[in-house]
């Protein structure tokens, strides 16, 4: 190697020396990497820096520098107001339900009935998801309502995410119903409770808030909706799974239907607007069944 040496390169990167010592060679440039605790430099003779500078300057033009991909942000809203309606909901419907207001047998009244949906009753899929058939059961939807709940409208907003539950949770109920015979009978509010949890990971995972590389976590999302709703969704005798199932699978559709719609859902105007929807579709369901 000659004496009067120029350095053409260096980094702190090993390995971006190597790749430009592949290029030198290819070029029939003599040159030698130099490494130190710092780094790596690729030195020439003086000579040939011009020459060695020119390739390495052609190389770095095809092959630039990748930028990071920017993580996904996703501005989250106040899920509160949601899921305090949907409290007052449930247990309004069950204190009207256990008094027997309007002379009605709520449950009755309100109830998923495969006979009579099939004859045109389609409000009992969301007359339903008020009533609980006990103290327990409601305290569960109580729970995990809030729960799941509170992921969704954290991304979707208060409004616009119940009013997405709870048309996905009526089309669950309806879809489970008419693959069920006509003797089949539920009530509860647990169809809208995956629903939730669907429209969580489906939003989740289209809008890549757990963006990364490695596979495992692009589809952590949906991994991690289905767990829990193996985990809560399932039980005894007494459990719908049919209704969870597909109240999670319509919900994660409503979930990546959402994402289309990331900068709009910021609009307060749409979150009231659709939180009145919402609850104007429940009483109406209600005013209906009580009437017929």
């Amino acid at each position: 190697m000659h004496d009067d040496l120029r350095v053409v390169f260096e980094s702190r990167n090993r390995a971006a020396c190597a790749d430009r010592s592949l290029v030198l060679s290819a070029a029939g440039i003599p040159h030698q990497v130099v490494s130190d605790e710092g780094g790596s430099a690729i030195v020439v003779p003086a000579e040939l820096s011009g020459q060695a500078a020119e390739e390495l300057r052609l190389y770095d033009e095809e092959n630039p520098p990748q930028q990071p991909k920017p993580a996904a942000r996703i501005e989250t809203m106040d899920p509160v107001p949601g899921v305090v309606a949907y409290l007052l909901v449930i247990v309004g419907v069950a204190w009207l339900d256990a008094a027997g207001a309007f002379g009605e047998i709520w449950r009755n009244v309100g109830r998923i009935d495969g006979e009579l949906f099939r004859n045109g009753e389609l409000w009992r899929s969301v007359t339903a998801l008020t009533l609980h058939g006990g103290l327990e059961h409601l305290a569960g939807n109580i729970v995990f309502g809030a729960l799941f709940g509170t992921f969704a409208g954290r991304f979707a907003g208060s409004g616009v995410a119940w009013l997405t539950i709870l048309l996905c949770a009526a089309l669950g109920n309806g879809v489970n119903t008419l693959l069920l015979e006509e003797t089949h009978r539920s009530i509860g509010a647990s169809t809208a409770v995956f629903a939730a949890l669907g429209l969580a990971s489906g939003f989740a995972w289209r809008a890549r808030v757990f963006r990364d590389e490695r596979w495992t976590y692009r589809v952590g999302p949906i991994v991690g909706g289905l767990a829990l709703l193996m985990f809560t969704g399932t039980g005894d005798s007494n459990t719908d799974i049919g209704a969870h199932l597909m109240g999670f699978v319509a919900g994660f559709g409503g979930g990546v239907y959402l994402t289309r719609f990331k900068t709009r859902l910021q609009s307060d105007d749409l979150q009231r607007g659709a939180g009145v929807l919402a609850i104007g579709i429940i009483t109406l369901c209600w005013v209906i069944a009580l009437s017929s």
